[in-house]
């Protein structure tokens, strides 16, 4: 996030197809951050382009909502060079999609790349479980990994 603690923090959440991950993360950020008072600009998008325009997973959309919490407006996007400007942080949900993200980086860019749960003390260097190809529960597991890196998030924001 910025240095100067006075400007809004902006944060893109990025995994591969932008429909799990990324989307559950957005969700719990605006979530967390709403809550605190506390003013983002945040956002999410994806490596790839499979799923450009679409919603987010409807297992994903059913755990956020279990947790209160409405992302069926999201649509996914994919990382484009803009955002490595437009973004203070870029958090990627595994090491595979930060390193993607360094390689579409633009050699302007300001962003500051880290994994998600770098965020989270004591998770340094994880990765937020994939739930795509498992079962229902595995949104809970995601669920409470990017919880975990927007309560961090919105703590550093706010103090």
């Amino acid at each position: 996030m910025r240095d100067d603690a006075t400007e809004t923090p902006s944060i893109l959440f990025l995994c591969l197809g932008n429909i799990c991950r990324s989307p559950l993360a957005e969700g719990a950020a605006r979530a967390a951050f709403d809550a605190r008072g506390v003013a983002a600009r945040l956002d999410s998008a994806g490596t790839g382009d499979w799923h450009v325009g679409r919603p987010p997973d409807a297992r994903a959309q059913a755990e956020a909502r279990r947790r209160g919490i409405d992302i069926s407006d999201l649509r996914a996007r994919q990382l484009v060079p803009e955002d490595f400007r437009r973004f203070d942080l870029i958090l990627a949900a595994d090491a595979q999609n930060l390193r993607d993200a360094r390689r579409i980086a633009p050699p302007d860019a300001t962003a500051r790349l880290a994994l998600m749960l770098d965020m989270v003390p004591g998770r340094a260097g994880e990765s937020v479980a994939d739930p795509y190809y498992g079962e229902e529960d595995g949104f809970a597991a995601t669920w409470s990994d990017v919880r975990a890196v927007a309560e961090a998030l919105v703590s550093d924001a706010s103090g």
